[in-house]
């Protein structure tokens, strides 16, 4: 037996996994169906940007324009129900990013950590309002002269 909250958490979840999907294949025009239209993002943690979900997420995709080959992976989903019309989220992220090397190889390094989330439920859905990004590990190196994107 599902119950509204039960279907809340379903629809919050498929939210935070369309974000991992919209990064990964580059699907930018999933933007408004993830976020607010006052939603924002911040990535200071993994040394980017914060601010407005719009110009952020552009900024990310120069960020990742070096790296090609991404697969989110978001785990341990916790969601809680302030308001009727809010929620809160905390959930783990694992993020390998690679890119083909000259001779063939992969070049592969990993960021992972944490995404808090507020939410609110808008006519089309649960959306992301906030943002927080906090990277706690990355396996691997930047390699070396690599410049992080303005």
């Amino acid at each position: 037996m599902t119950t509204p909250r039960t279907d809340d958490r379903r629809e919050i979840e498929e939210c935070l996994y369309r974000y991992a999907w919209m990064v990964d294949q580059r699907q930018w025009e999933l933007m408004d169906s993830v976020f607010t239209a006052d939603g924002t993002i911040d990535y200071a943690s993994t040394g980017g940007k914060r601010g407005p979900y719009r110009p952020t997420l552009e900024w990310l995709d120069r960020a990742l324009a070096a790296w090609p080959i991404n697969l989110h992976m978001i785990a341990n989903i916790s969601i809680e129900f302030p308001a009727a019309d809010s929620a809160r989220s905390r959930c783990y992220f694992f993020a390998p990013m690679g890119r083909a090397r000259a001779d063939g190889t992969q070049e592969v390094i990993s960021n992972a950590g944490y995404y808090v989330d507020t939410f609110a439920r808008t006519s089309a859905g649960w959306r992301i309002r906030e943002r927080i990004c906090t990277q706690t590990i990355m396996i691997g190196q930047l390699p070396p002269g690599y410049v992080i994107p303005e």
